[in-house]
């Protein structure tokens, strides 16, 4: 069978110049998450890659894009298996329960996912054995007795320049995999084989473009490439049960990755898809950009499919400079935080504490104290300044008056206020960045801005005085003016508190679109009628 791979290595390099850039009319923006496996309960960096996610995908559907956000479980494998007997269960029933705590802590957290897949349905069995039949009817597939370093923990052959020995206690010594430091054992049985090593062309010039974003992980994908020998797609059924047969093979289980990665594949439809196809954006964290940066395209070239745009790698969580570990007791549970300082407070800090490009420490006081810096001291403290009946007895959002404007506030005050229609350019290009960070850096640094302005004019003063109205009205104005352009621009990451501020500035739903943002009103509005504080300080909670 491997002969008739050489036809199509021909094929590939124009295959792979035409698909990548390729752009569908009316076709979503799809993005993922990686499925995650149910081995254990949902962490902290679990979440941080869903909420990294769904915040890119409200962005879309803010912007007045369709979107398909896809997140879900990853239940087959080995360590499933060894994991539920260990807890006494059957697999089926070991996965259907941790997959829930999964989508339960997604949904605490307002990921507002379009597909929750699990790799035990029947529409993921299907697509699988429809994609291996195609790739052993292009000529990928071929059977061999396999010899090799496995690990059982990661699920998969190590190269044995990527294996070394170390010491452990009693003076004895095992083999781990250098990349991930899990135990590796040797192993000798028959195998399919995927002819990865053909594609090692068409994969390098991938790899030498912006596929893999940030850039600083394109090195690490590119070094994949290196040492590239066929892959070992399938483990002896008597071993390994829990998985899907391989078609017409039933002594055969499918690899785990190879059946995780077509996830992707069964959200859409597949083999009948619509318009969904290619993935605009697969989210995954570092540990796992081999899988997606170098097996997965590999399989849809073989498989002559689109390949995905892009894929956005972030590093790890660490926690008060540590790796979570369940041995060192320091695995932070997101569903205990979210209800100690409330969903939108942990989405917030996740979400600008962490950066892409490299790990992230998470340390709890550090979390309560950000969330009161910037949302009840920053954002909730104006918003309680300025629709307080002491300062805005008319409970208005009055209308910009510009003479006043021009006559009573500076020069660069006036410049920073119109400077807002450029926030939302610049958040705009931050988020097609995937550089959320930066965009709330932004909004920070103008809502800052705006308290400035309310200490430097003094509305409680001015409110006292009928001839400065207009002063003050202006100055409301301004801050209102802030606040909702602020609130809008954030409501993919702190949605319910967006929403709260938005109803209290008595901005209606329909008019909370990008299209409203730069709608600045033309006569005086009333405010909403919901007075409750924004978010009430929180204390840090041992």
């Amino acid at each position: 069978m491997l002969m008739r791979c050489s036809r199509y290595r021909y094929r590939l390099p124009l295959l792979l110049r035409n698909v990548r850039y390729c752009s569908q009319e009316n076709k979503p923006y799809f993005i993922t998450t990686p499925i995650f496996y149910v081995n254990a309960a949902p962490h902290i960096g679990h979440l941080y890659t869903a909420v990294l996610s769904d915040a890119i995908a409200r962005w879309h559907r803010f912007r007045g894009h369709e979107v398909l956000f896809a997140t879900g479980t990853d239940e087959h494998g080995q360590k499933i298996q060894v994991a539920a007997n260990k807890a006494k269960k059957s697999p089926a029933e070991y996965t259907s329960e941790n997959s829930e705590l999964f989508k339960e802590a997604f949904k605490a957290g307002n990921v507002d996912f379009d597909d929750f897949i699990r790799t035990t349905e029947a529409r993921h069995i299907s697509a699988v054995e429809q994609l291996w039949r195609t790739l052993d009817k292009n000529g990928f597939l071929y059977k061999a007795v396999y010899k090799g370093w496995y690990s059982t923990h990661d699920e998969m052959f190590v190269p044995e320049n990527n294996v070394e020995e170390i010491k452990i206690e009693n003076n004895n010594s095992v083999k781990i995999c250098v990349d991930t430091g899990n135990e590796v054992s040797w192993m000798e049985e028959t195998n399919y084989m995927f002819a990865l090593s053909r594609l090692k062309p068409e994969l390098t010039e991938l790899l030498n473009t912006q596929f893999v974003q940030p850039a600083v992980w394109q090195p690490l994908a590119r070094s994949y490439l290196h040492n590239l020998p066929d892959l070992s797609v399938s483990r002896r059924r008597d071993r390994l049960p829990w998985g899907i047969a391989v078609p017409n093979d039933d002594t055969q289980t499918i690899y785990v990755w190879l059946d995780a990665l077509v996830n992707y594949l069964t959200v859409t439809g597949y083999p009948n898809m619509q318009n969904s196809w290619p993935p605009n954006c697969h989210v995954v964290g570092k540990e796992i950009l081999k899988f997606h940066a170098v097996f997965w395209p590999a399989f849809l070239l073989a498989a002559n499919m689109k390949l995905p745009h892009q894929i956005l790698c972030h590093a790890h969580w660490t926690v008060d400079g540590h790796k979570m570990s369940k041995s060192k007791g320091n695995v932070v549970d997101p569903m205990l935080l979210m209800s100690k300082y409330t969903p939108d407070a942990l989405r917030y800090f996740l979400l600008r504490e962490g950066v892409p490009h490299s790990d992230n420490n998470f340390n709890e006081q550090k979390m309560v104290e950000c969330i009161n810096s910037e949302i009840v001291n920053t954002l909730g403290n104006l918003l309680s300044r300025c629709t307080s009946l002491s300062i805005n007895p008319n409970q208005i959002f009055p209308a910009l008056n510009k003479a006043t404007l021009k006559a009573s506030f500076s020069s660069e005050a006036q410049h920073t206020f119109y400077q807002l229609q450029e926030l939302a350019g610049n958040v705009e290009l931050n988020y097609s960045r995937f550089s959320i960070y930066k965009t709330l850096e932004q909004i920070s640094a103008t809502l800052r801005w705006a308290n400035g302005l309310m200490e430097e004019h003094k509305p409680w003063q001015l409110v006292k005085h009928c001839d400065q109205k207009d002063h003050l009205n202006t100055l409301l104005h301004i801050t209102l003016e802030t606040l909702r352009v602020c609130a809008l621009l954030l409501s993919p990451v702190i949605p319910e508190l967006s929403g709260k501020l938005l109803n209290r500035l008595g901005v209606p739903p329909e008019n909370q679109t990008w299209n409203d943002i730069r709608s600045q009103q033309q006569t005086d509005q009333p405010l909403g009628n919901d007075s409750s504080v924004l978010l009430k300080r929180i204390k840090f909670q041992h």
